[in-house]
């Protein structure tokens, strides 16, 4: 009989031993739980943003420049290449891969790895609607950017969102920086020679290294932005 009560009491004890762990290991995958949104929390309050929204394709409404002025066909152009390059609902404070930047007092200049492409595990600095490399954007807000803050050498060069399409918009009405004039061309309707032309610089234009998902609708979208920039000009 002590035997068998003994035995019970084993038994009794191995069962609450069992209980024990399980409740440990609920409450460890809890905290685990728990440590994770705190952490994503914090990775959404420091990237600026939630989720990326996508836009751009044909019937979709893409971001309207916020540059006033300027010439209707080479706003359009602008806004093709933003839909090829910065896809998103606000393009103008993305970096690579996708989070956000809140300081566009300058240029991010985070170096980002790439994860795919033909440039996979290189770094890029690539950032803004126009996704521009800091050694890019440096050299062309040198000829390009309206209100250089700094004095003599040490000018520097605000990134907000006014500032890059002006920028942008500079170098791609130089006819000089280009070897062609881009808006005849837009004009006589060559479009495919001017995205060939750019997609040295920005290589998901179609004639480059890094066709997207966006690529075979770019002249469609050209012609929309086209449509809405020349009613708005009116």
């Amino acid at each position: 009989m002590r035997a068998v009560e003994s035995s019970a009491r084993s038994n009794g004890w191995c069962e609450l031993t069992e209980q024990s762990k399980e409740n440990t290991l609920n409450s460890f995958l809890a905290g685990c739980a728990c440590a994770a949104g705190v952490m994503f929390l914090l990775w959404y309050w420091q990237a600026g943003s939630g989720p990326l929204r996508r836009l751009g394709a044909p019937g979709q409404q893409l971001p309207a420049l916020v540059m006033r002025g300027g010439d209707p066909y080479v706003r359009a152009l602008m806004r093709t290449i933003s839909a090829a390059e910065s896809n998103v609902s606000q393009p103008y404070s993305v970096v690579y891969g996708g989070q956000y930047v809140r300081d566009l007092s300058r240029h991010p200049d985070r170096c980002v790895r790439i994860v795919t492409g033909p440039n996979k595990n290189n770094c890029t600095t690539a950032a803004g609607r126009y996704q521009m490399l800091t050694t890019t954007w440096d050299e062309k807000a040198r000829n390009y950017h309206p209100h250089p803050g700094g004095f003599w050498l040490w000018k520097s060069y605000s990134f907000e969102p006014e500032f890059q399409d002006a920028v942008v918009y500079g170098w791609l009405s130089d006819s000089y920086a280009w070897g062609a004039d881009i808006p005849q061309l837009l004009r006589q309707g060559k479009l495919d020679e001017v995205l060939r032309l750019l997609s040295g610089t920005w290589t998901s234009l179609g004639y480059g290294i890094e066709d997207n998902s966006m690529t075979g609708d770019l002249p469609e979208i050209y012609q929309k932005m086209l449509r809405e920039e020349l009613r708005v000009a009116r």
